[in-house]
């Protein structure tokens, strides 16, 4: 928590405290303005709603809170969203069905990181009630081992393994003509010279060695190899022009379920738009490389969107060698139920760390 907001909550007494708490949870709930007569039926203790009016007017000239409109309803600003959550929100523990369900998603497809973040990402979105997003950034990752696996009907499997234990499995055609010793001759010529390599090195070495006639294979291996290194590379080139990273979101129309006004359907088309910029990529990048646990954004403080409104709960998941390799989470208005989404998003990036690490 930072240090203002130390102060802001040391000012509250309890029964300001109480009242703001109150208010922020009947606002995730609803995303209605709360008025003094609802709160006076949520809170414990009896107040009546003249001094539960007093309070609010404390607390909005403290700037936690603001009037939308004349009516006698009052919404938390971001300002005080920020203060619930460092210095009052109450995280629970996850239920052991949430914890079920992200595992079972996870863990279903081994160490294939693709189709583990699309499974955890669409997973949070689901349970979250939002958008799901995960941040891979485009590293330059060294090769550990590869394996070509004959899958019959004249197709590959084409196995590959880097050091931060990712796995990226493509399918790719067997040429014609190939024996099934050309898969182990593969194999065993490119363990010999990826280790340590990243894709691209590779690339250019062994295109390097096979033009100037030094490599000791015949045509048909060498077309296999060529063919296992050009699908390896391919998605990658394909999936981020910009080369700094892939970003996945799911689940983009539960940001449409609750518009109510024009100008939030502005806000989302503008969120939208953002989740398709590379300035945004550059962002994240930048947050997931100095993240440590969950990070918050909330709200007009969100630097990544620049949208008013709208919350960012991310947190960053590490490779083999415990570096930092991306960042899961989820976006959606500022009402999120932050203490059920705040361990859930820790959880899913733990999971995934288990995955590669």
């Amino acid at each position: 928590m930072s240090n203002s907001h130390i102060s802001i909550v040391n000012e509250l007494n309890d029964r300001s405290r109480d009242v703001f708490r109150e208010l922020v949870e009947a606002f995730v709930s609803n995303g209605e303005p709360v008025g003094s007569r609802t709160l006076s039926r949520r809170l414990q203790m009896p107040l009546s709603p003249a001094t539960i009016r007093n309070v609010m007017s404390d607390l909005e000239d403290m700037g936690l809170l603001y009037a939308p409109h004349k009516s006698a309803g009052r919404l938390p600003t971001d300002a005080g969203l920020r203060m619930f959550v460092d210095g009052l929100l109450e995280i629970g523990d996850l239920s052991s069905e949430d914890r079920e369900s992200i595992e079972a998603h996870c863990i279903t497809h081994g160490t294939n990181l693709d189709e583990a973040l699309g499974e955890a990402t669409s997973l949070l979105s689901g349970l979250a009630q939002c958008a799901g997003l995960v941040f891979a950034p485009k590293t330059a990752r060294p090769l550990k081992h590869v394996e070509f696996v004959n899958l019959g009907d004249g197709r590959v499997l084409a196995v590959l393994v880097t050091d931060e234990g990712f796995v990226e499995n493509r399918i790719i055609n067997m040429p014609p003509g190939a024996p099934p010793s050309a898969l182990v001759q593969a194999g065993n010529y490119l363990n010999t010279r990826l280790a340590g390599r990243t894709i691209d090195e590779a690339r250019r070495a062994i295109a390097s060695e096979i033009s100037q006639r030094r490599a000791q294979i015949d045509e048909i291996t060498g077309k296999l190899i060529d063919a296992g290194l050009a699908a390896w590379a391919g998605d990658r080139q394909s999936a981020n022009a910009s080369g700094i990273g892939t970003l996945i979101v799911k689940g983009q129309a539960r940001l449409l379920d609750e518009i109510s006004a024009t100008q939030d359907l502005e806000r989302v088309r503008g969120l939208f738009q953002a989740l398709e910029t590379e300035e945004l990529l550059v962002k994240l990048l930048d947050v997931t490389d100095s993240a440590e646990g969950v990070q918050i954004f909330i709200g007009a403080e969100n630097t990544l969107f620049d949208q008013a409104g709208c919350s960012l709960v991310v947190a960053p998941f590490k490779g083999e060698s415990q570096t930092i390799v991306g960042a899961i989470g989820v976006i959606g208005p500022t009402r999120l139920n932050y203490a059920r989404i705040i361990p859930m998003v820790d959880y899913t990036a733990r999971v995934i760390d288990k995955i590669i690490g």
